[in-house]
């Protein structure tokens, strides 16, 4: 649920397990990896030879790359293992589980948080009740279901659309994450007092979804007959020896002694336990040794020794998209994401919350996995980099991609790059509730660069060049990005991210005029509180006198006490959002509940205050005034009618409390 983009926090708070590891992460910071690579870290150049994926070779590569990079990093800890023809071929810690303590990270015994990667024993687990005949890929997920989910027109939603994140979902953060035992709820209670609204037709538009995986692993409780954690126990992890392996929060007795500390950085005190409400999307807490055997079970074709938690047929059904991609685009397959690296197919999942980043990746046809796991987010966000900066090299290293030359420009690319600028929003969104403030002020940018390539602003780093009609390729790369209508929004899809769209904003949510609005009318109404004691200081001391009586010297003073409303009203909404800036999830509860409605009802003020400002500016046109006062009273007008808007805009005004 969580990575980078627009206001960096929102990301995190969006959802404490994030996206996925195909999604492209931040660049890593340079600081991320040591400044001279470790012998075994550089990809190959042409025409040098491949080094062979073997113990010694990929171990002393391993030991190069992660003790700079923590450091670097400020990152605590991480443990990795890499599996290969049924064996491991490597596990190993790195850096502290606990830091205080000098206790070293043990990838058979420390306990991570592994976030979204939860879901592929999730989807593992939905498959296996397909197999047994109790789901129905393609029906109505309702028919398995003790409430009702209404889509938002056309067709029912089925298993396939909650596993390719095409529900149709609105995001939400209220309830997803706490830290307090007393307040955590169910995933079946938060199902059912937490729906999500519904913002795209079923099957349609891509929008990564938690409440869907959330429904999914309800659907297998419902009809399994068993608790969803001990179905998983009993039909997964046991057969796979996953013995420290579970989806249980808080920790049973058993495992909590074992549990990595999670931290921000390693330099900061460690972070309480991360309670994951929408626990099938992502509340596992396992070991390396243990996704070994998972990661083994899924190249063997459900097997490891003589354990079978799935037959042949119904793996190679999970690991196969329902439909096959454009050449070159990312996709799911029932769970996995499904992707070209390098040349080769490569299946997996990453996985966050706010202080534990995982990533996990089979390569089928090789017969290869790995998976890494990190206890703390770093400095500036450096985990991502580290993690997205090891798989790269890795594949780099032994399974290197044939160059490839950049293909030309198309005729007209030019101007049809100028034409694709603009402001874009993710179709993982919110549009419901105080939190889509942050979605109508930062949106994704498209640039028409003056070489005429783009440049799209959460993918950094990288220029698109127009190699055919509406296709654009990464200039020195392998990533693409296909323009096309959807539903009547100009639509950027990323190779890359299969599980959200870029899509063209209405002027009315455009960012940039948003934020202009917002600044400005902020600065009028901080202008106008401050110049109403100095002004009124200047007519005491020089005795000046007062020009304006009546209907207009009440609508002046009314005026001012609105601007001044206005900005008190932004700080109370501020007292409500800033969390989300330090990644603060766990205050959006119910807790919180009286202070949103209090704020909720206190829209009266910036509609009373635009209604005051365009009185004040109505009577300064009155015979008698001169034009400074009434471009005044103008700007001041301008400015309440535009905390108005931003308040009705941003979802201020609206009274729901499931945000």
């Amino acid at each position: 649920m969580i990575r980078k983009f627009g206001l960096a926090a929102l990301a995190c708070a969006l959802l404490a397990i994030p996206a996925a590891s195909q999604v492209q992460p931040p660049a890593a910071p340079a600081a991320a990896t040591p400044a001279t690579p470790a012998p075994g870290t550089e990809a190959p150049v042409s025409g040098s030879t491949t080094p062979a994926l073997t113990a010694a070779d990929l171990g002393a590569w391993l030991d190069g790359y992660f003790p700079g990079a923590l450091k670097a990093g400020k990152i605590a800890g991480a443990q990795i293992v890499v599996v290969k023809d049924g064996q491991i071929l490597v596990k190993k810690g790195y850096g502290y589980a606990d830091v205080a303590k000098k206790a070293a990270m043990d990838p058979d015994r420390n306990l991570m948080r592994i976030g979204s990667t939860s879901k592929l024993l999730t989807w593992t687990a939905v498959m296996q009740q397909v197999e047994a005949g109790k789901i129905d890929l393609n029906a109505d997920i309702n028919r398995y279901l003790d409430f009702k989910i209404t889509p938002k027109s056309g067709r029912a939603i089925t298993m396939n659309d909650l596993m390719m994140h095409r529900g149709g979902f609105e995001e939400g953060i209220k309830d997803l994450l706490d830290t307090d035992p007393k307040r955590f709820k169910t995933t079946e209670r938060y199902l059912k007092e937490n729906p999500r609204p519904m913002l795209f037709p079923a099957g349609t538009v891509p929008a990564y979804s938690n409440y869907g995986v959330s429904v999914a692993g309800y659907i297998v409780q419902r009809v399994s007959g068993e608790p969803f954690a001990d179905y998983v126990a009993r039909h997964i992890l046991a057969p796979l020896k996953m013995n420290r392996t579970t989806f249980v929060q808080p920790l049973p007795p058993a495992l909590a002694g074992s549990q990595s500390q999670g931290y921000r950085q390693s330099d900061e005190p460690p972070a309480k336990f991360e309670l994951v409400t929408t626990a099938p999307a992502g509340s596992v807490s396992t070991t390396a040794a243990d996704m070994a055997n998972f990661m083994i079970a899924q190249l063997q074709d459900g097997r490891l020794g003589d354990a079978q938690i799935l037959q042949p047929q119904t793996v190679q059904l999970m690991h196969r998209p329902e439909t096959q991609p454009r050449a070159g685009f990312d996709t799911l397959a029932h769970g996995f994401f499904y992707g070209d690296r390098n040349g080769r197919l490569v299946l997996g999942h990453g996985g966050d919350t706010i202080v534990f980043h995982t990533d996990l990746n089979i390569l089928p046809a090789e017969k290869v996995g790995i998976y890494v796991s990190f206890n703390s987010r770093g400095t500036n966000d450096a985990v991502y980099g580290v993690r997205s900066r090891l798989f790269d090299l890795f594949m780099d290293r032994y399974f290197p991609a044939t160059p490839r030359a950049d293909q030309p420009a198309i005729a007209g690319a030019a101007q049809h790059a100028a034409a694709l600028a603009g402001n874009y929003e993710s179709s993982r969104r919110v549009e419901s509730g105080f939190i889509s403030l942050f979605y109508l002020l930062q949106q994704d940018k498209v640039v028409a660069d003056d070489d005429g390539t783009i440049s799209v602003s959460s993918i950094e780093d990288k220029r698109f060049r127009e190699t055919a009609p509406n296709l654009w390729h990464e200039v020195g790369g392998t990533q693409q990005l296909q323009v096309a209508d959807v539903a009547g929004r100009r639509t950027i899809i990323d190779s890359a991210n299969p599980v959200s769209f870029l899509q063209a904003v209405p002027a009315a949510r455009n960012a940039g005029l948003n934020l202009w609005i917002a600044g400005l009318s902020v600065l009028v109404l901080l202008a106008t509180t401050l110049l109403w004691p100095i002004a009124a200081s200047f007519r005491r001391i020089y005795a000046l006198p007062i020009t304006v009586t009546g209907r207009a010297a009440l609508a002046r003073r009314l005026t001012r006490i609105a601007a001044i409303g206005d900005l008190l009203y932004l700080a109370g909404w501020y007292t409500i959002l800033s969390p989300i800036l330090e990644s603060k999830v766990d205050v959006y509860n119910s807790g919180l509940d009286g202070w949103v409605r209090t704020m909720q009802v206190a829209a009266i003020i910036p509609i009373v205050g635009a209604a005051i400002g365009l009185w004040n500016a109505y009577l300064h046109f009155q015979p008698g005034r001169g034009w400074a006062s009434k471009v005044r009273s103008i700007g001041v007008a301008l400015a309440l009618l535009g905390i108005a808007w931003i308040a009705w805009m941003g979802g201020l005004m609206s009274f729901n409390l499931n945000y």
